[in-house]
């Protein structure tokens, strides 16, 4: 029997298929679930071409006994019928370790009812919708039981989650894995989750030994502060890096066409430039405080030149904590939490959790239907669109990698801070890496740095020769100010609050042909955990001075995204509602609308037409001075007013 696949051109299953609707025998073939002729397969879209998918997970466990029981066509078809996907993700080993389909290579849970996995094959390749497996990479909790396959934390114990990138875990499990299902199965491609920020620094002698003979060092750093500490997280953070790149390149040695991504790889956890051939780039943002974590997220990803897309939790962790709260979240915040993603570009995807047999919960489909329109409706403008250059926020890779204490962990206080105060002041921003800046620094009108204490020499006189040049360049926090007092000159005591106004805390200066400013308050880590109008007001009167002319102004209210951006020739302004208690209310049952909004477009054209999409609505305006004012009266979730040169 034949089953059509992209990725493995015809599976080639010849044989008995067990499905829990019964048997199909390759001579007979015709029965309820039997594919249709192999030229009648349709192609399947690429994750470089997808847009829309869900995600279900259920890191399978020793409890686990029926897996596939109730994993039936039916209850895959419904799925399809109802939310129309892309694409699907589904489990096929977690965090525990145990895979959740029965194979050859790995650790099977206990029991199976058939073999749940070439249903799901069978049924997204018969309707032409992508299937990517869940795949726990660096986080085993049954490979570390092989000896000395888990990576040795700083007190010589062995972990039960993280195994060492010095073992051979690679070699004998996950690529064998890896190729089991692309070449046995013909899945798509893999959703690699627990890797980068589940690895750790590992103190096994393997690993000692390796740093001994590539750094000449006698000993490795046990905590902060010790000698050659950084080199030696560096060191085990390249061991990740070679990781990654050796089972990529195998996997596609023999498997092409297999489609890889590394859960948070080259984001805000690894913010640096690609340096692995994956084929996209993912993450699964924060459960609760979702609106804010996906706006930072997002907004790092776009420049880093791989197709990409931000899963949401369809559920929330903090609600579970109440008792009586519903942890399902509604359709009008999941429909938020996706325009925030793709006012940026990317594709979305949510995370639902699957039954402990394998199977679905049903019932919270028609909430993913819901929001699934909501994106289908504004994928034509949205997908691939590219940001226009207005404010770069720096995210430096250096300072980051100097002030954390892991490998890949965060430590986004500072930078989300200042980033939620510009953004509720109405500004178009980008998160930026100095590998983004690399010959781009004129782009922007203005670059933000917040409150990072470390630059590399060389792009701290790239920063000043860009002010020279014209642009304009805002510091934030007296560590920052400090790093450029060579052009500043005396700098106030370092003891300003966030909230404080004025000259005192504050310095604006002329180099060359920009402008340099300094605040000397300690802002982000403030704004984030309580944001006010004063602090806000502070930063936006700074900016104002530095970039007074802005391609999009928008007023009339604080809680509103504002994206500007480029797709299809046309000018695309997205507003977000950012309205209601999304920072602390973990459901949010309704979203107040905002408006009216007075917008202003810089253009030195008078455009074609405007609308407001999706709606299609075309936009009354006025066109003078080189500027488009127009008015949104209500804003709901989220618009784009289109302009057309």
């Amino acid at each position: 029997m034949l089953l059509c696949g992209r990725s493995a051109g015809c599976l080639g299953m010849l044989g008995l298929l067990v499905l829990t609707s019964g048997i199909i025998s390759p001579s007979s073939g015709q029965t309820e679930t039997s594919p249709p002729p192999r030229n009648a397969c349709p192609t399947r879209l690429k994750r470089a071409e997808s847009f829309f998918g869900i995600h279900f997970d259920f890191h399978a466990a020793a409890d686990c006994r029926e897996v596939g029981r109730n994993t039936t066509p039916a209850m895959i078809e419904r799925i399809i019928d109802l939310v129309g996907p892309d694409y699907l993700q589904i489990d096929c080993k977690g965090h525990p370790g145990y895979s959740s389909y029965p194979t050859k290579v790995g650790n099977p849970v206990p029991g199976f009812v058939g073999d749940p996995l070439r249903v799901w094959r069978e049924v997204t390749a018969r309707r032409g919708v992508a299937l990517f497996m869940h795949y726990s990479g660096v986080w085993d909790g049954q490979a570390v039981k092989n000896p000395g396959w888990a990576a040795v934390d700083a007190d010589g114990k062995p972990s039960t989650k993280v195994i060492s990138f010095w073992s051979p875990y690679a070699d004998r499990l996950l690529i064998p894995q890896l190729r089991e299902l692309a070449g046995d199965y013909g899945v798509d491609g893999v959703w690699t989750d627990g890797e980068c920020w589940a690895a750790i620094a590992d103190y096994g002698e393997p690993a000692l030994a390796a740093f001994r003979a590539a750094t000449g060092f006698t000993a490795a750093s046990r905590k902060s502060g010790q000698p050659h500490w950084r080199e030696f997280l560096e060191f085990n953070r390249q061991a990740f890096r070679n990781y990654l790149n050796h089972y990529v390149a195998e996997v596609k040695r023999t498997n092409p066409t297999f489609q890889i991504c590394s859960n948070w790889a080259f984001t805000d956890h690894m913010p640096e430039p690609v340096c692995v051939p994956v084929d996209f780039i993912s993450g699964d943002y924060a459960p609760d405080d979702s609106v804010n974590s996906a706006r930072l997220a997002g907004r790092f990803l776009p420049r880093q030149g791989k197709p990409w897309d931000l899963m949401a939790w369809s559920f929330s962790r903090k609600a579970a904590t109440t008792p009586g709260q519903k942890t399902q979240k509604t359709a009008v915040q999941l429909q938020r939490e996706a325009a925030v993603v793709l006012a940026l570009g990317g594709g979305f995807q949510a995370y639902h959790k699957q039954k402990r047999d394998g199977s679905i919960y049903d019932e919270e489909m028609p909430v993913m239907a819901e929001v699934a329109k909501f994106c289908r409706e504004r994928q034509a403008l949205s997908h691939h669109a590219e940001a226009v250059p207005q404010i770069g926020l720096l995210f430096s890779t250096a300072a980051h990698y100097r002030q954390i204490n892991g490998l890949f962990s965060r430590n986004n206080a500072r930078i989300g801070g200042v980033l939620q105060a510009l953004l509720d002041s109405q500004q178009s921003v980008e998160i930026v890496a100095e590998h983004h800046l690399a010959g781009r620094l004129a782009e922007y009108p203005l670059i933000v740095v917040p409150e990072w204490d470390y630059l590399e020499p060389k792009f701290r006189a790239d920063l000043v020769g860009y002010v020279r040049a014209g642009g304009n360049l805002l510091l934030i926090g007296p560590k920052t100010a400090a790093l450029f007092h060579e052009e500043l000159g005396e700098t106030p005591p370092a003891a300003a609050t966030a909230g404080a106004t004025g000259s005192a805390v504050s310095k604006i200066i002329a180099l060359g042909r920009g402008r340099i400013a300094a605040s000397y308050a300690a802002f982000g880590q403030a704004y984030l955990k309580e944001p006010n109008e004063t602090a806000r007001a502070f930063l936006s009167g700074l900016v104002r001075e530095l970039f007074p002319a802005p391609m999009v102004e928008v007023t009339g209210s604080h809680e509103v995204d504002v994206c500007v951006a480029r797709n299809h020739g046309k000018l695309l302004v997205h507003l977000v509602n950012t309205a209601g208690p999304h920072r602390t209310q973990p459901i949010i049952d309704a979203i107040p609308p905002v408006g009216p909004l007075a917008v202003s477009i810089r253009q030195p054209r008078k455009p074609a037409g405007v609308t407001l999409e999706p709606a299609g609505r075309p936009l009354a305006y006025y066109y003078r001075g080189g500027q488009i004012k127009l008015t949104v009266s209500r804003l709901a979730i989220h618009d784009i007013i289109v302009v057309t040169p």
